[in-house]
């Protein structure tokens, strides 16, 4: 009997081969006191180097089939392996409670997982602790006696299915054999789904229960682009697909074929489609796909990514490097944007009752300018190299965005007066997020040179709803005329004053928010850089004539994120 089993997306295309599931060893243990500490410590020890030893190789599998920005992932596996933090404190539990080994790593893992996972406004570091999630289980298998599953030994066509796939699991795949996986758990962001798109692989993840509907050998269809997975299809449920799977292949092709091309819409307008990035590393990404410019760089990678606070040569480095590789193309910089869930170990914060809504990014540069003046510098010297624009983020008054534009005048005056080479075209603008902003946009457009939208901020404060919390995740409503009010009003106030304005949050890649936003006039949009081809080629089939009045009924007439949602597909459609 047929059954199809809705998730997540995760990578786009379609396969239909037979069930694999990825079934993990059983990993319990129980809680031992030891009398021999330096014993057990000795054990731990071995286990890690012999996880270290396999790590070693599979990024250098990786290396070859995924490339060497994916492989990084198992240096980063190798780094916890390395971390006294991490290591150090296992072995320390050890000591001090004189408890075995796998309680001790349980323990220590536990706790680093939830301060990751606790970073709900922040997918980047919440998928951190995937990483230290994996790294626990390769060192538990190890001092269990139990081997993990290996994917690569896999030698038929198979599409995988597994509760989870960790980043050692799916550098393993081999696409000769593996079509594609589908999981009960995980989002676009997982490292298993950002791995999956690179090796161009069908991806269906956050099933809930995938391994419970399907049995191995079972014939399965994997919709990846639609997020679907058909168990036990009809031979016409077979053909429906193969012919998807070959207009998907086409459509590929096509878009491909945009790379080099403008963003033009049907009747000649054009947009800016940017990619956002977190590091320079991200850059061959957006070149790879034809991004007209970086709208999003999050400059607090930097800071994170160190213990300490990055010096102004570091940031210097780092900020050229990304002017330089656009060659020329525009690079939107956000200053640092720390506090609420992202804290850093060396720059303690006060303890508060609602962070996200404290003391956090422009809050803290305009509070400890010594930080803010430094970052300032660093992107200033940079600016000779590129064509740079700054944007602060979480601004809330205009009082905030002119002190902030004072500190940036008088640390660029320094620096000319010095004699230091600094671009005299250096676009300010703000973040968009904060709603009490946007309803005040059209002031703040007399003094800013740019807007960019930041939705999934904008949203949740608009909507006061976390969107974290799965409780309250039905609010992430992005086509909420309430919402399209504020993005519309935003749009016309910069437009009115001659600025232009962009969009850096999700919302700027989906499907149904590019019409709404093409008739609302948004001039640039800046989203993943997977996801640009998809988007210049919907935007060359789209007439602004048209969505103009589109939009309009969306932000006047209809009540609901589902009307808005229907308006757009019908439209699509007909």
């Amino acid at each position: 009997m047929v059954k199809t089993i809705k998730g997540i997306a995760a990578s786009d295309g379609i396969a239909t081969a037979e069930a694999y599931l990825l079934v993990q060893p059983d990993l319990s243990f129980d809680k031992k006191s030891i009398s021999d500490t330096e014993a057990e410590i000795s054990r731990l020890k071995d286990a890690i180097a012999t996880s270290d030893s396999e790590l070693t190789k599979i990024r250098d599998v990786a290396k070859e089939s995924l490339g060497e920005d994916e492989a990084q992932v198992f240096d980063a596996h190798k780094m916890i392996l390395a971390d006294p933090e991490f290591t150090g404190a296992v072995e320390q539990e050890v000591s001090d409670k004189s408890v075995n080994a796998e309680q001790a790593l349980d323990d220590v893992s536990k706790n680093f997982i939830a301060i990751f996972e606790g970073m709900t406004d922040n997918p980047y570091m919440q998928e951190r602790a995937a990483d230290v999630r994996d790294v626990t289980k390769r060192v538990m298998a190890h001092l269990l006696g139990v081997e993990l599953p290996n994917p690569s030994l896999i030698d038929h066509e198979v599409i995988i299915v597994a509760h989870d796939l960790t980043p050692s699991d799916t550098a393993q795949l081999n696409k000769k054999y593996v079509k594609g996986f589908v999981t009960d758990i995980g989002g676009r962001t997982a490292h298993s789904a950002i791995m999956a798109r690179s090796l161009e692989l069908p991806a269906v993840v956050g099933t809930d229960s995938i391994t419970g509907d399907v049995k191995e050998g079972q014939t399965v269809i994997l919709d990846g682009l639609n997020g679907a997975a058909i168990v036990d299809p009809t031979d016409d449920d077979i053909k429906k697909y193969a012919k998807l799977a070959k207009d998907f292949a086409d459509q590929k092709a096509e878009w491909e074929k945009l790379k080099n091309e403008a963003t033009v819409t049907a009747d000649g307008k054009h947009f800016d489609i940017a990619a956002n990035i977190g590091t320079p590393d991200d850059l061959q990404g957006v070149i790879d796909n034809g991004a007209e410019g970086v709208g999003l760089y999050r400059t607090e990678f930097l800071y994170m990514q160190s213990e300490e606070l990055p010096t102004e040569d570091d940031q210097f480095n780092a900020y050229k490097k990304v002017l330089e590789g656009m060659n020329g193309k525009a690079v939107v910089v956000r200053t640092m944007d720390i506090g609420g869930d992202k804290h850093l170990s060396y720059l303690p914060l006060p303890e508060e009752m609602n962070p996200f809504l404290g003391y956090r990014a422009i809050r803290i540069s305009l509070d400890r300018q010594e930080i803010f003046r430094t970052q300032l510098r660093a992107l200033l010297r940079a600016s000779a190299f590129g064509q740079l624009r700054i944007m602060f983020p979480m601004i809330g008054t205009l009082q905030e965005f002119r002190d902030a534009k004072k500190i940036f005048e008088e640390e660029k005056s320094k620096l000319v007066a010095k004699g230091v080479e600094v671009s005299d075209n250096i676009q300010l603008g703000m973040m968009m997020e904060v709603p009490a902003a946007a309803i005040l946009a059209d002031q703040f457009a007399k003094e800013v040179d740019f807007f960019s939208i930041g939705t999934n901020d904008l949203i949740q404060y608009t909507m006061a709803a976390d969107r974290g919390n799965e409780h309250v995740s039905y609010l992430y409503q992005p086509y909420n005329p309430s919402i399209l009010r504020l993005v519309k009003h935003v749009i016309d106030s910069a437009h009115k004053e001659g600025k232009w304005a962009g969009m850096c949050g999700e919302a700027a890649g989906d499907n149904i928010m590019v019409p709404l936003l093409l008739g609302m006039g948004l001039d640039e949009y800046s989203m993943s850089a997977t996801s640009v081809l998809r988007v210049r080629s919907l935007m060359k089939k789209l007439s602004t004539a048209d969505l103009k009045e589109l939009a309009e009924k969306a932000v006047s007439e209809s009540v609901t994120n589902e009307d808005n949602e229907k308006l757009v597909e019908s439209y699509i459609n007909k």
